[in-house]
């Protein structure tokens, strides 16, 4: 693949691996009220506590996601491919449209299948994060994603951070490019603003961060691929996804010595962006990656993985509603199947065409502003023109006999 142009792969497989990391961590958020506290605790230490984590670090893996999102997106700018105005057309339809779209089939289930509270744990995400009515006007703000929190789809959450930096956007590029030279010292820097963040527990201290690596990443993405073809050795790469991954997983694996609300547990929570941004590194540059994260299992759930991001968590809710979430487990056996199962429909039937709308929605205003400049560029150049001519000297009318 050519380092200037083309997809990068590997980086829908992580995309895919990251989605089904975030379902299975929803299904672990059932399942704790009924491990901690009781003889099952160790086990749930065991899976929460160890590098096991991994298979369920749902709000990790949010912060790959975010780093991912900045490098994909600021990618077809860099290169020249898009005009602002068409990449903005563009990024809207494709975000909104499958939010609305998954906004009404979390209201659909709502209503075809009742949610009664008192079938779940109280206190819990469960019944904390997930609506067991459809208010009209509930629905019509969460469709806006500006609220910070969400209860018909609880994963909108992260969105609204998506379209905050797409607004921020223009100036991320910028600020990339300005300091292309001095990525990898910003890039610390932007790590310790996570860090600090997650501290003071300011959120778009935590988040932005991530992104903005993911831009930086973007604009030394040919440096970065040249750095890694000069290592080929396996150990390395396995140093360097090893350390990721613990360094994502940090603020877990030291609970067992570590306070988790302490202000040490948390700086080792902001560490998660930094694991994340290492492993998308990973699976740019690691031979090894690259063949896994290409594999077309993997590379399947990449194409579904927005949609899967968005479908599951109103399904596991219906299952575990009308199951009881005691019986989480059951509600993992169908939920985690049924939502591959209902995120490869949604894809073909909402998610497929808003990209392909997105495309002619993005061309049409890119062709439009041109043509506005083309005209106002000639009219100028008219106008100019007309000046020209009025300043130029006239000829003296000669006298007349008289």
């Amino acid at each position: 693949m050519n380092p200037s142009s083309g997809r990068l792969a590997s980086l829908d497989g992580v995309r895919g691996v990251a989605s089904v990391v975030v379902v299975l961590y929803h299904v672990s958020l059932l399942a704790r009220p009924f491990a901690t506290g009781r003889i099952s605790e160790p086990a749930w230490d065991i899976a929460t506590e160890t590098p096991l984590k991994l298979l369920f670090a749902g709000t990790e893996a949010v912060q790959v996601f975010f780093v991912l999102s900045a490098l994909v997106v600021a990618l077809p700018l860099l290169r020249g491919g898009a005009s602002w105005p068409g990449f903005f057309a563009a990024r809207f339809v494709r975000l909104y449209l499958p939010v609305w779209g998954s906004l009404l089939f979390a209201a659909a289930l709502i209503l075809l299948i009742p949610r009664d509270p008192a079938s779940v744990t109280t206190g819990e995400w469960i019944a904390n994060a997930n609506a067991t009515s459809v208010d009209p006007l509930h629905l019509l703000t969460e469709a806006t994603l500006t609220p910070a929190s969400y209860t018909l789809v609880n994963t909108l959450w992260s969105l609204r951070w998506e379209l905050i930096f797409t607004l921020l956007l223009p100036i991320a590029v910028l600020l990339a490019r300005l300091l292309r030279r001095w990525a990898w010292p910003v890039a610390a820097l932007m790590s310790v603003i996570m860090v600090l963040g997650r501290v003071a527990g300011l959120d778009a201290a935590v988040y932005l961060p991530a992104f903005f690596i993911g831009t930086l990443i973007a604009v030394r993405l040919d440096d970065l691929r040249a750095w890694a073809a000069d290592r080929s050795s396996p150990l390395q790469w396995a140093m360097l996804t090893g350390g990721s991954a613990l360094l994502l997983v940090a603020s877990w694996l030291s609970r067992p010595f570590v306070e988790s609300s302490s202000t040490l547990g948390q700086a080792l929570w902001g560490l998660s962006g930094v694991g994340a941004a290492g492993l998308i590194v990973v699976a740019i540059g690691s031979p090894f990656a690259r063949r896994l994260l290409e594999t077309p299992p993997v590379l399947w759930l990449g194409k579904v993985s927005f949609s899967l991001y968005l479908v599951h968590a109103p399904i596991l809710a219906t299952l575990a509603f009308m199951f009881g979430d005691e019986r989480w487990w059951l509600v993992g056996i169908v939920g985690v199947p049924l939502s591959l199962l209902i995120a490869a429909g949604f894809f073909q039937l909402v998610e497929r065409p808003s990209h392909g709308l997105a495309r002619r929605v993005g061309r049409g205003v890119q062709t439009g502003v041109a043509a506005v400049r083309s005209r106002m560029l000639s009219r100028r150049e008219g106008r100019a023109r007309s000046a020209s001519s009025d300043e130029r000297p006239r000829a003296t009318p000669e006298p007349t006999d008289g």
